[in-house]
Order: C-alpha cells, then structure tokens, then sequence
C-alpha cells in the first residue's frame, strides 16, 4: 500500500488549467504544463490499494491501478510505466481523453472525492516518455503470417501492436491522409495535441507495423481483394455515421455534422489549411447535443472567435450528485463542465429543435425549438415554449448510427450485421467470414476510448488464436461485455 493514511490526510487535487483569456487564444492543451508532476505522488498516495479494487471493473483495460499509484507514490517511475503498459497500449490518450469510468468506481469514492486516477495515469506516461522508457518492442521471431487491420482509431491501432508484438507481419489501412482516425481529426488540438499520436505510430513503425494511408476499403481497394492478400483482417473502421436531425430547413448552408466541422479545424492545425472553410468566426453558434463531441464544437467555436455559442440537449440537465438510481460503483450521469464549457456558450436542456430558418440565399439565420419533457416514458412538447434563436452555423453532434456502409466494405467482405447495425462477431471476435474479425465501434457501437483499446486487445488474442492455434495474447474483454451502468 502507497501510503496507509493517505486518503485521510490528503485531499483530491486535480490537474490545473490554463487561464481561460490566455488558451483561448492559442490550440494548446488546456492544461498547465508540468503542474502535476509535483503534487501526482501524494495523490496517488490517497489509493487505499483495495482488497477488491473496483477501478478494475470500471475499467474495461482492468488497469493494475493500485499496483501503478503505489509505484507513483514512491515516484518509482520505471516501475509504475511497465504496470501501466501491462494492460494499456496508449495511456497517454486515455489519460487525456478517456472519461474515467475506473473512477467513479473508486472504493474512495464512497464517501470522499475519488482518487485522481487518470491524472496519476498521465502523469506516469508523460514521465515515462521523458525519461525515455517508452522504447519499441520488436518481435523475437516472424511468424510469417501477414495481417490487415482497416482503420487507425484506438481499437486498430491496439489490435496492430498486440499483432506485431507477437510476430505477424501487419499492414494498417487509413481512409485520410494521416494515421490516427478520430483521435487525430474528431479530438480537438486543444482536448490532446497530436504529437502525442505521432510518436505512439513512431513506436509501432520501429516494431515492424506498415502504415497505408488515403486507401478505403470497399472504395480504393476492393475487399475482397484485401482478404484473398492477407492470412487474417480485423475491421476496426470505427461507427463513423453520424445521427441526422431531420427537420424542415437541415439542407441550408451553415448546417454540417460535428464530423464535418471538427476535422476541418485540426486540419488547421496540422498546417493543410490557413482557415477552416466551416469557421465560427463572428457567428451565432449552436451545437446540438450535449455530449463530448458537442463539447468539443463548443471549445473549437471558442477558439474560432465566435460571436456567441449556445448547446442545446433534448434530455433534462442531470444532477450534480449520484442518484439513488445510479449507485456506486456504476457510472452516473452528472452535471459535467469540460473546459470547453469554462470558456462560455450557454448550455439549453429539455429543449428540442423543430426547424431552421434561413435567409434568401439559402444560408442559416436562425434555429426555432421547443422545451420538451417526458410523460409515461414518452418525450413530448410543452406547448407555448417555442421560442428561436439567432444561428449562423449549426453542428450536429447527436451521436453516431453505426460503420459506414456506403463505401462497400461490408457488402465486399460479406460480412453479417447485428440487430443494431454492427459487424456481428462471435466470442473470439470472428465475424461470420473465416480470417475475418471486427473490433472497437464497428462492432460494438458508439462507445468510450478505453472500451475500443479493450477490444483492439481482445480481438488481437482471436486474430493470434487463429493464425498459429493458441495465443499468449490478453483479452481483457467478451464482445457482450457492457458498462457499469443502470
């Protein structure tokens, strides 16, 4: 145990933001660089190493997390890094992005301020590539059996490192022009900047991955094709529709999908672009949906110099505190204000849009909406509140419907889907064609980061099984496994 009274003496600490006037400005990290390094160990030090460590059951990776807080207490950095890579390929992108189910499953968490686990797990990664323990691992031996992964989100690129790590030849395929997929165009520079995806690929390229951009599947190549190229094939192209708001006016100009307008900025970012041609500058902006994804609009918005920035959510404003309905060690629906939402906007609940409106060119000048509430189960409007708002660019971040269909991959492949929409696979992650797998949203539908990194695991043990017989590989998860949730 880290420190046995740890959590009596010391209170929650979290990591510290930049001044709002000052990173609204610029497309840096939110955060204060090097602010937890000196405060991360009595942190971790709150841990009261479990006897029945519930983080690990919030956790879909079942991060070793008292083993690594234990570590970073006695700022045994090495030590604490190896525990952490045990059950993470990426830890610098769940300590940034991921929403913390592990801590809302924290036994501390009872009754105090949980522990700050995913500030220890950021600090430990950050750390580790400072200090230069981060190093490829290259396969002893080949196992001469090649592999394609389509897609480099989380789950492909977790699926592609287990796959090298333990012999395969493995190609990734990417439909944009650089690796990375929603963690490089659908995160904000902002939320994590992308250099920390670039020398995660650096890593994975010195262990023998080949990466192919600008090529889709079903499109570019044909997948049948791929499959007859390749011993095995893991899809892992993500759920990449986006819901659709079908309501009089959603053709006018300065309507785009979330998915239309985020890229767009990191392309800025990225230096394609001197300014997005979807930019919020001088505009009235709502986003629609409440959401991390609409967060983000709002944070890009911000920093596009917007005129004002109003989220609209259809479902009531949740509670700042647990529900009786939603117990520990599940994870709860609370009031959540990101940095995004630090920087301004309003943020509208129970309200529903039923139009837009728009001038004689064809453009968006304003959205009409409705509060809405719920009776016997059903979402109804309440009359009398209609009311508009100005709007001259609307984003779309409702969420997304399933993996794209329209480009042929999964009518080449022959692939069959569930009742939801997704790839349907059985206990190893085979899908219904031999040597074909599917991990991460594609099969598993719209879920969090850390659940995609699971899966990319898991469906590397089901690739390796079928390629030589057995596996050494980990799967920390069943497809069928779900969330603490009510």
């Amino acid at each position: 145990m880290a420190d046995p009274k740890g959590f009596l003496t010391t209170g929650r600490e979290a990591a510290k933001t930049r001044p709002v006037g000052e990173r609204v400005k610029d497309w840096n990290e939110v955060y204060v660089p090097g602010s937890l390094l000196p405060i991360i160990s009595k942190q971790a030090g709150r841990c009261m190493d479990c006897g029945i460590p519930f983080c690990h059951n919030g956790c879909p990776l079942g991060n070793l997390i008292p083993e690594w807080n234990d570590y970073a207490y006695r700022e045994d950095w090495t030590a604490a890094s190896e525990r952490l890579h045990a059950t993470n390929n990426f830890p610098e992108f769940t300590g940034r992005l991921c929403p913390a189910p592990c801590e809302s499953a924290c036994v501390l968490g009872i009754n105090q301020p949980a522990v700050t686990i995913k500030n220890v797990e950021v600090s430990i990664i950050d750390k580790a590539w400072d200090s230069g323990d981060v190093t490829p691992q290259p396969p002893e031996r080949l196992s001469g059996k090649t592999v394609a992964v389509i897609g480099s989100g989380p789950a492909g690129l977790a699926a592609a490192q287990q796959l090298t790590r333990a012999g395969h030849t493995v190609a990734v395929y990417e439909r944009a022009d650089r690796i990375g997929g929603l963690l490089r165009y659908g995160i904000p520079e902002f939320k994590m900047e992308k250099s920390h995806i670039n020398r995660r690929i650096e890593q994975m390229r010195a262990e023998g991955t080949k990466f192919r951009t600008e090529v889709e599947i079903g499109k570019d190549l044909d997948a049948a094709k791929l499959r007859r190229r390749y011993d095995a094939v893991v899809i892992a192209a993500g759920a990449t529709v986006s819901r659709d708001l079908p309501v009089p006016g959603r053709e006018l100009n300065g309507v785009h999908f979330a998915m239309e307008y985020l890229p767009l900025a990191n392309k800025v970012q990225e230096g394609d672009l001197t300014v997005s041609p979807i930019c919020a500058e001088g505009k009235h902006v709502v986003v629609i949906g409440g959401g991390d994804t609409g967060a983000d609009c709002v944070g890009t918005a911000h920093r596009q110099g917007a005129a004002s920035v109003t989220q609209l959510e259809i479902m009531p404003k949740p509670g700042e505190e647990r529900n009786t309905n939603q117990p520990w060690p599940t994870f709860p629906m609370l009031y959540k204000v990101t940095s995004a939402h630090e920087e301004g906007g309003e943020r509208v609940y129970s309200v529903s849009t039923t139009h837009f409106e728009g001038d004689e060119d064809g453009n968006v000048q304003a959205l009409h909406l409705v509060e809405v509430e719920f009776k016997d189960g059903k979402l109804e409007q309440k009359p009398g509140t209609e009311r508009r708002i100005p709007a001259q660019l609307v984003t779309l971040a409702m969420g997304f419907t399933g993996t794209d269909q329209s480009n042929g991959l999964v009518q080449q492949f022959g692939v069959e889907l569930d009742e939801r929409g997704n790839v349907a696979r059985d206990a190893d992650y085979a899908t219904n064609v031999e040597g074909v797998f599917v991990a991460g949203d594609a099969g598993r539908g719209q879920s969090l980061i850390v659940w995609a990194i699971a899966e990319g695991r898991s469906a590397a043990r089901g690739v390796d099984r079928f390629l030589t017989g057995a596996s050494a590989l980990p799967a920390p998860i069943r497809p069928t496994d779900r969330s603490l949730t009510v």
